[in-house]
């Protein structure tokens, strides 16, 4: 009875996913649509603030990029941050906010949330097409220089170990992160696919398992040192024991191995774009 219930479970929770991929690339494209005409009103106004409850924070900027804040603990720390991103494209805002919470915002929009401030509260400067100035660029620079790496300072050399040691794993995290942001973007391009496919062994031995079905990658190791297994499914906890430049390789031998067809069909993509692009070249010349 709890075998047939796991199974029901399980055939809910795959269709389930599937239905909430599809559901985001369409609010996207809609996101898009909307976005897409109404870009030159954007632009106008200077942008506009759509949410802006302490500490949660969403503004659409002058050049249709949206700018989100929000807050998260942070255990090492023992405090809560803020931290602030800007979203690329309407594809990603609604991988954080729900599209209808966005439209409402944009529908409830009143003239004392026209124009976008920075991180510290001053005017985004814009001209009268949308188009960003210097100034903006001068403090967007500013902003990125202070989230480098602090230069590796010593006077002698113990100062100088220590000082290349703090470094080392400073950038050790960077590319853990770097690397966890890989695997989640390959999830989100990969989502609306997974389902019709049936779960790709990556990694089976001995002292860990990993493979890619519906919601992405899902594994289990033995680390190092260790006795029992360890459940990974966060990008993070997936870097922390794989590289992925290894991970898409293998992926993609298992993928050769299960479905043999998938080369002849890469090559057969490729070739049409060849021919594609020498047409286009012809065209050109002549």
């Amino acid at each position: 009875m709890e075998a047939r219930r796991n199974a029901l479970l399980a055939d809910m929770a795959r269709d389930a996913e599937l239905e909430r991929s599809d559901f985001l690339v369409r609010a996207g494209e809609q996101l898009d649509r909307f976005m897409a005409a109404h870009k030159h009103r954007i632009q106008q106004l200077g942008g506009l603030v759509l949410i802006d409850d302490d500490p949660d924070y969403l503004a659409v900027n002058a050049d249709g990029t949206f700018r989100s804040r929000s807050r998260i603990y942070d255990d090492a720390r023992g405090e809560w941050i803020s931290e602030t991103e800007v979203v690329e494209t309407a594809a990603e805002l609604v991988e954080i906010y729900n599209p209808a919470d966005i439209l409402q915002a944009f529908a409830e929009a009143q003239a004392e949330d026209v124009g976008v401030s920075d991180v510290d509260g001053a005017p985004v400067d814009a001209d009268e097409d949308g188009v960003v100035t210097d100034d903006a660029y001068a403090a967007a620079a500013d902003q990125w220089a202070a989230g480098q790496p602090k230069a590796a300072e010593a006077t002698d050399e113990g100062g100088a170990a220590v000082a290349l040691y703090e470094l080392a794993l400073d950038f050790q995290d960077r590319s853990q992160r770097t690397e966890a942001g890989l695997i989640e973007q390959f999830e989100n391009a990969a989502g609306g696919v997974l389902g019709l496919v049936d779960p790709v062994v990556v990694v089976d031995d001995e002292d860990e398992h990993l493979e890619l079905a519906v919601g992405g990658f899902r594994g289990r190791v033995i680390p190092e040192g260790g006795t029992g297994w360890q459940d990974i499914s966060s990008p993070d906890q997936i870097v922390r024991f794989y590289d992925p430049t290894d991970i898409f390789g293998d992926l993609a031998e298992a993928l050769v191995d299960a479905y043999p067809h998938v080369t002849g069909a890469a090559e057969g993509d490729e070739a049409r774009e060849d021919h594609e692009d020498a047409e286009d070249s012809e065209e050109k010349e002549s």
